[in-house]
């Protein structure tokens, strides 16, 4: 788990230079797929971790609900669903994320502050939208391939 942990951050921190373009969400469904609900626990230390690194805001709120949400969807719908769905499901959560984190907006300013917090990240949620698709497309494979090296190696011991 701590391992899971590391390879978070260091693809969170290697990408911050790009707008919206993340590795996170593609890496908490492979993760979820081979370690379930686990996962749950590793999303929580990433939020701590990033809370420790950014300090309290906002945000923190927004990933004790976004990540669990996730893997909780991967965790549910791991035995039916393949690798178009799970590219799909990322590019839902890039467009979707910005709505899902107006929620705290929702409560401290009302319906207005969420709406229009949503709205002027439309832009950011386009491009979150696209690159975790196409992050999703092109590495989900070899990811999954390297998981499933790991998951021999562990039984294998």
């Amino acid at each position: 788990m701590g391992m899971m942990l590391a390879a978070l951050e260091a693809v969170k921190r290697a990408l911050d230079f790009l707008p919206n373009v993340e590795l996170v969400t593609l890496l908490f469904i492979v993760f979820t797929l081979y370690y379930g609900r686990k996962m749950l626990l590793v999303a929580l230390a990433f939020t701590l971790l990033e809370t420790f690194f950014w300090g309290v805001h906002n945000w923190v709120i927004m990933y004790l609900y976004i990540w669990p949400l996730l893997i909780l969807i991967v965790h549910y719908t791991r035995k039916h669903a393949g690798h178009f769905f799970y590219c799909i499901l990322s590019a839902a959560y890039g467009l979707l994320f910005g709505a899902m984190c107006s929620l705290p907006y929702l409560v401290a300013g009302g319906p207005g502050a969420a709406f229009a917090w949503w709205i002027a990240g439309i832009p950011y949620d386009i491009i979150h939208c696209i690159s975790n698709f196409l992050l999703c497309l092109i590495l989900y494979r070899p990811l999954t391939a390297a998981l499933d090296k790991v998951k021999k190696s562990e039984e294998a011991s």
